[in-house]
């Protein structure tokens, strides 16, 4: 790529320094789970909200408390269950007899860093009530409508076992989550660790850095130059999830029902930036999309029934993709 980066190279150096140390922040709360520390990193820059999928046990909730902690945001945790309201998350009127007039009493959702832990165990209402918050970052009640604090993201759990008492999460609301991560089970050195850690108790976290930097930071990333030839990968590549044939992977139409959005191109090119900056460099590479792929598309996707039934994943898909469409 011959054409000189527009971004301001300075600024991703000014900026990389307190990236490096919400990480190792993080990192310190936090036991392995790199990808996952990146991806909230990601997000964090991308303004994008992340879905974490993993069994019990694999620092979620740590993950995202400690997140809040280390940039000093608002937090709050909501605990999604079949019986929850959506007045409960978002809140509601409440009537006083003494003056005889209804006061908004706002709900959790009103904070900066949402934890919506198991939040497939919610029901389709209280999903309906999340679609205008996570889009439009603002709630109505009652008639008037309240924005909600910058930043604000949702870091959402759930389980992908325990499927009793589970609603799956409707397709818009699915496409409105940046990222998904798909987290793994430590290896035998690292939950050596974990457990040598607990004994000494866990470490408190510690603030790193604030709002002002984090903004800054989402203004970097709006404004870092991507090359024309890498926009047009990053199309071709959710074109690809719609129209396989035309890039010789016609095997892939039988296992895909419904390919991506183009929120699905948008959240490519930005989580492409935010990954850019992450690694100091003012411009954006392939291999930064690549990199961000599997976790921009792989939620995105709608699979077969044959797929299903036969075991395919829409990570095995992505891979063929990353591998099948031409790289400039």
């Amino acid at each position: 790529m011959s054409e000189q980066p527009r971004a301001d190279e300075a600024a991703v150096a000014e900026l990389l320094p307190t990236l490096q140390s919400i990480r190792a922040e993080l990192q310190r709360v936090i036991v392995g789970q790199q990808t996952m520390v990146d991806a909230l990193l990601i997000a964090l820059l991308a303004n994008g909200h992340v879905l974490l999928e993993g069994v019990p046990g694999l620092a979620k909730t740590t993950a995202v408390k400690a997140l809040a902690g280390a940039l000093d945001l608002a937090f709050h945790r909501i605990q999604f269950t079949p019986d929850l309201l959506p007045s409960d998350v978002v809140g509601t009127e409440v009537y006083d007899p003494k003056s005889g007039e209804f006061s908004t009493r706002k709900g959790p959702i009103f904070a900066q860093i949402i934890l919506a832990d198991e939040i497939n165990r919610a029901p389709a209402k209280v999903q309906s009530a999340l679609l205008e918050v996570m889009e439009e970052r603002q709630v109505t009640l009652a008639g008037e409508t309240f924005a909600l604090e910058e930043p604000f993201m949702v870091l959402a759990t759930q389980n992908p076992i325990e499927q009793e008492g589970t609603f799956p999460l409707p397709e818009a609301q699915m496409d409105r989550f940046l990222l998904k991560v798909l987290l793994k089970h430590p290896t035998r050195d690292e939950e050596l660790e974990i457990l040598r850690r607990i004994q000494h108790g866990q470490p408190q976290v510690q603030r790193v850095a604030g709002r002002e930097v984090l903004l800054r930071g989402r203004d970097l990333a709006r404004a870092l130059y991507v090359d024309p030839r890498v926009e047009e990968y990053i199309v071709r590549l959710v074109d690809c999830t719609r129209r396989p044939t035309d890039y010789r992977l016609s095997e892939l139409s039988e296992w895909i029902e419904y390919g991506a959005s183009p929120r699905a191109t948008l959240g490519l090119s930005i989580a492409s930036r935010a990954r850019a900056i992450l690694d100091g460099r003012a411009f954006v590479t392939p291999q930064d999309v690549k990199d961000v792929a599997p976790m921009v598309l792989r939620h995105r996707l709608l699979l077969t029934f044959a797929a299903e039934t036969r075991g395919v994943t829409t990570d095995d898909l992505i891979g063929q993709m990353l591998t099948g469409v031409l790289v400039p």
